[in-house]
């Protein structure tokens, strides 16, 4: 037996793979950053704060670079060492590669900015690789609001579509420290758990190959006097692979395919990924009510409003962490109802959840449960 083939049967055992996987990439990341921090502190390529910034001193960027590089290392290497087949060393090939232009987008916009529009097409450019090279497609509406199976072009404009709106409301989110890092693991860990339970091996080591990176990301990032951003190059590279991971998620759980498939995989995914989706929803209104490009800067982020209550990043970043996590919960309590009642009741929960910390208060040292003016008038 060769090396290499004792490796493959030794990490055969999915336990012993995901340890190796978060192990390999967090150790990395803990010799990685501190050199990308000197090297970008002394190439002088730091984020200079502005009026709205939530930091008050110049901070090394680019933190996304090494997230790549250690998600690519870790990724190829257990590959490799599993002897993955053809068709799913194809399936990550596809997602580097999309990847790469999304990092190339990302770091030119991270140093010297790129226009939207052209952010844009890279975006499509990068979701249409895996989308028509690997096939990745949502391709049945679940039955929700009466939806089947899906033309084959309308289903590949959909999931494009989903791409370009998760990759987009996951870097809107990037404005608290620790936070993208969070909701990434967060977020990863859950469809990393199913991927696990269901043994598909070459997405088990995409979603906690990217945990890994994002542990040793979150050590730098929450330091005080190491600190690094993830910047746009790491936080839509992030968004990328948490839509991969979704829209792998709902492929396999086609009901048309698959007689075990989960029936509420759509109010999951959506659950999963219900803080960027419900916040850059939030912030859109807003700012169309208000007249303004929904796509200008302010301080109306669901994190801003916790920031306001003296809440700490730390503090905000674990509430936000936990509120996420009960969204979960409540899409996986309410999975045995019928789809579309699920959807309904997703969609009056979420809003509450995330807003539940608004209802608090401080005084005099002292947290108190308050009712919003609104709401008192409606109960009288």
């Amino acid at each position: 037996m060769t090396t290499l083939e004792y490796a493959s049967s030794l990490l055969s055992n999915k336990y012993l793979m995901v340890l190796v996987v978060l192990l390999v990439s967090v150790l990395v990341s803990l010799r990685a950053y501190p050199v990308m921090i000197l090297l970008v502190s002394r190439k002088r390529l730091m984020d200079t704060p502005v009026s709205r910034s939530m930091h008050t001193t110049r901070t090394p960027t680019l933190g996304g670079i090494i997230v790549f590089i250690i998600f690519t290392i870790t990724l190829i290497t257990m590959s490799l060492l599993l002897g993955l087949p053809r068709e799913s060393l194809l399936d990550i090939l596809a997602i580097l590669a999309g990847t790469i232009l999304l990092m190339s987008a990302g770091v030119k916009d991270d140093l010297i900015g790129i226009s939207p529009k052209k952010k844009l097409i890279i975006q499509i450019f990068a979701a249409g690789v895996v989308v028509l090279i690997t096939d990745l497609r949502i391709t049945h509406g679940y039955g929700i609001f009466g939806l089947g199976e899906l033309p084959y072009l309308i289903s590949v404009l959909l999931t494009l579509f989903v791409f370009i709106v998760v990759i987009n409301a996951f870097n809107l989110i990037d404005g608290l420290d620790g936070l993208a890092g969070t909701i990434g693991t967060i977020t990863s860990a859950a469809f990393g758990a199913f991927y696990f339970l269901n043994d598909r091996t070459a997405m088990i080591l995409v979603s906690f190959a990217l945990i890994g990176a994002l542990l040793g990301f979150l050590r730098y990032n929450l330091s005080r006097k190491r600190k690094i951003f993830m910047g746009d190059s790491g936080s839509m590279f992030v968004g990328f692979l948490l839509t991969y991971q979704a829209v792998s998620f709902l492929n396999y759980n086609t009901v048309a395919t698959n007689s075990e498939a989960l029936r509420h995989a759509p109010i999951l995914a959506i659950a999963i990924l219900s803080f960027p989706l419900l916040d850059t929803l939030r912030v859109f209104t807003i700012r169309i009510a208000q007249k303004r490009s929904p796509f200008s800067a302010d301080r109306n982020h669901i994190h801003h409003r916790l920031l306001d209550m003296k809440f700490t990043h730390k503090k905000a970043t674990m509430i936000l962490g936990l509120l996420n996590i009960s969204v979960i919960l409540v899409a996986i309590t309410i999975s045995g109802l019928t789809i579309n009642t699920q959807l309904c009741l997703l969609l009056f929960f979420m809003p509450l959840i995330y807003s539940s910390p608004w209802l608090i208060t401080r005084k005099e040292g002292k947290i108190r449960l308050t009712v919003p003016q609104n709401i008192k008038k409606l109960i009288g």
